[in-house]
């Protein structure tokens, strides 16, 4: 059981380390939410409201403090040293639509009316659905790349292996607190059907001669379109010509009616 503990807490960790590789290489923040990491901040603040009041070890006080450091750092850096490259008109997910709900919820349902004990319920309602923001972000044409991708995957991770501690706790142990099973279940679904959002609508966006490309040997790709290829690739124009792997664009004339002009 510890060590799903360890891995899971090491798979956040990572979740966090990228995230601050990417600030740092790329110095900005296009494609990430910040109202996503501002709600992580709001969770992890409710969540060790007993930071110096109890003391269970050196790793748990040292996992409280980078969690709610890290979170508001991440905030600062969107909002404030990286604002120019922020994209606040895709990053916007009402947060009204997560936080009353989850805030209802764990006033209706928790182990008992304490105000420490409600916000920590709160905080675990919340992290469950703070990521929203950040997928509603790339599902609606945010910039998406390998960085973020891992992000997301160390941070979908992270709960999974803790869900699965927990089960295996009840199995052992024929006890769990069945909230923060709960909590961590709903967490892990809404990063598998964003999971599976993406990979069906690349599957329908894809041709299969782009899959077949894809998936063959890189020493074999031939991404030079034929003239007689009556696939999607057919219209795809080469922007460097002398290049060994030129790189195509689709023009909007060969594929119709310009989405800018769609609505005129």
């Amino acid at each position: 059981m510890l060590v799903l503990r360890i891995e899971a807490d090491v798979s956040h960790v990572l979740a966090i380390i990228i995230l601050f590789v990417r600030f740092v290489s790329l110095k900005s923040c296009v494609g990430l939410s910040g109202k996503s990491q501002m709600l992580y901040a709001l969770v992890f603040t409710t969540r060790y409201l007993d930071l110096f009041t109890s003391f269970i070890s050196v790793y748990n006080t040292v996992m409280k403090v980078l969690l709610i450091f890290t979170s508001y750092l991440a905030a600062f850096l969107i909002y404030v040293v990286f604002r120019s490259s922020y994209d606040s008109r895709r990053d916007s997910f009402p947060l009204a639509f997560l936080l009353v709900p989850m805030a209802l919820l764990s006033l209706l349902v928790n182990n008992r009316m304490d105000a420490v004990e409600i916000c920590w319920q709160f905080s675990l309602w919340l992290e469950s659905v703070a990521i929203v923001p950040q997928l509603c972000m790339i599902a609606t044409g945010g910039r998406i790349d390998t960085m973020i991708v891992l992000y997301l995957f160390f941070l979908g991770s992270y709960r999974a292996l803790y869900v699965v501690r927990w089960v295996l706790t009840y199995y052992y142990v024929g006890y769990v607190d069945s909230l923060l099973l709960s909590a961590g279940v709903l967490q892990t679904a809404v990063y598998c059907g964003f999971y599976l959002y993406c990979t069906g609508v690349l599957s329908r966006m894809l041709p299969e001669r782009v899959k077949r490309l894809l998936t063959s040997r890189f020493s074999t790709l031939n991404l030079r379109p034929s003239r007689k290829d009556n696939s999607i690739l057919a219209v795809l124009n080469p922007v460097k010509k002398n290049a060994d792997i030129s790189v195509y664009h689709i023009p909007y004339q060969s594929l119709g009616t310009s989405p800018c002009k769609a609505s005129a």
